[in-house]
């Protein structure tokens, strides 16, 4: 018996990792040296392409409270980056070739793991099969998943921030949908009057735009609804106000009157604890995004739990088609893994390759798939990914707005994170005892 992993990036490695010291033979398919996506540089596996930097390593925070629960689950990656740690004061760095190199060896050396240096161009149907290629998926296997699953492989050109419910200046925003069409509570609007709307239009005409890449700017598969909002600020001031920030059909109950402009906020999760800016694509820098938006009043103080980002990426529609366990709904037996579920970030696609690979593993063994609770980050990061609530599906990394609200909320910042974090790792530790995980 074996388990195909497709792709020995991070997730990938994580993956085969987990199955192979189960005892189950891996077999890792992997592309490189033969051919590489326009991104990757190196021969080596899980390759760092951009920051050498994971995030934070105080546990107190999201990042550095995923990379515990990583650790507690016997992380790979981790102990590679415990390794070859280079100073970056609060955060965890790694020297990348030294990185890349720790991971590349352990994988040859793991006598339960064959490495096949092929290109896969169809999802296999041999074995139980977890698929970890990345946000840069070959166009061969991108065209046969988009084939599998029709509309749910994406391919965007710029997405939308998102911040926190608790962050949103509710005293200059009110709850209602346009022509009240839908719940009372579906939409946060963050009205603006003329003065502070062309304040902020300025400020959107003049900021300072992120670089591209050339598979970025040259991909040709992309939604024009996707337009960057600062894009759409250089067709005319009134671009915004007919288009994403119309006012139309809704009246403010606190003036009863209409506003000049209007923002709206949606739901990001079924817990009403993120919410998107509608229609706000856009491929400002993150400092600038904080700036700019900052500018409209019910966001004057917004945590900003990811920025808008425009680039190539391949991902899933997740909430149509996985399970939380990174299992499709249809075929138990294909699971996948890292960016392309929609997750975002080094540490985040390490830790979805550690869950597929336990499931994998535990499919081909007849057990019972896992989720972890939803109260630790990777438990709260597989629900939002297979979250059947959030229509608009964008990626996300770790955030402390995924996780359940606390029974007893501090009002410090730092004790309130703390809190998090401990209920976190108290809990997963009842849950590996409990599972003999």
């Amino acid at each position: 018996m074996y388990i195909n992993v497709i792709g020995a990036g991070l997730a990938g490695c994580e993956a085969a990792m987990q199955i192979a010291k189960r005892g189950i033979q891996v077999r890792l398919y992997e592309m490189k040296p033969c051919k590489k996506s326009p991104a990757h540089k190196s021969d080596l596996f899980a390759e760092l392409v951009c920051s050498n930097s994971l995030k934070a390593m105080r546990v107190e925070s999201a990042a550095g409270l995923l990379k515990e629960e990583m650790r507690r689950l016997d992380s790979f990656l981790m102990k590679c980056a415990d390794r070859c740690r280079v100073p970056a004061g609060g955060a965890l760095a790694v020297d990348r070739d030294s990185f890349a190199s720790l991971a590349t060896e352990g994988i040859r050396s793991n006598p339960n793991i064959t490495v096949i240096e092929d290109e896969i161009t169809q999802i296999p149907d041999d074995a139980v099969t977890v698929i970890a290629t990345g946000p840069l998926t070959a166009d061969a296997l991108a065209s046969d998943i988009e084939n599998r699953f029709g509309d749910s492989l994406s391919f965007f050109d710029a997405a939308a921030p998102i911040v926190t419910a608790e962050s949103i200046d509710m005293e200059n925003a009110f709850t209602a949908s346009r022509y009240d069409r839908g719940g009372d509570d579906d939409y946060i609007n963050c009205p603006m009057n003329k003065e502070e709307y062309e304040q902020f239009y300025d400020a959107l005409l003049h900021a300072e735009r992120a670089p591209l890449h050339d598979f970025d700017v040259n991909n040709p598969k992309v939604y024009e609804g996707c337009m960057p909002v600062e894009v759409l600020a250089q067709r005319g001031e009134g671009t915004l106000r007919f288009g994403p920030m119309k006012p139309v059909g809704l009246t403010n109950p606190k003036t009863g009157h209409r506003a000049w402009a209007l923002l709206q906020l949606r739901k990001e999760n079924s817990a009403g604890t993120l919410y998107n800016l509608v229609g706000f694509q856009t491929n400002l820098k993150f400092p600038e995004q904080k700036r700019v938006f900052s500018l409209i009043p019910a966001l004057k103080n917004a945590e900003f739990v990811r920025y808008g980002v425009m680039h190539r990426n391949t991902f899933l529609c997740s909430p149509k088609i996985l399970t939380g366990y990174y299992s499709v709904k249809e075929k138990s037996t294909l699971f996948f893994a890292g960016q392309i579920t929609g997750v975002e970030g080094y540490m985040e696609s390490a830790a979805s390759g550690i869950m597929a690979g336990i499931n994998a593993a535990r499919q081909l063994e007849g057990k019972e798939m896992l989720i972890l609770p939803g109260n630790t980050m990777i438990g709260a990061l597989s629900r939002y990914i297979s979250d059947p609530s959030v229509k608009k599906f964008q990626p996300m990394g770790a955030n402390l707005g995924i996780l359940p609200e606390l029974e007893k909320r501090p009002k410090d910042k730092r004790e309130r994170a703390a809190a998090y974090a401990y209920r976190a790792l108290d809990s997963l530790e009842k849950f590996l005892k409990e599972t003999g995980e």
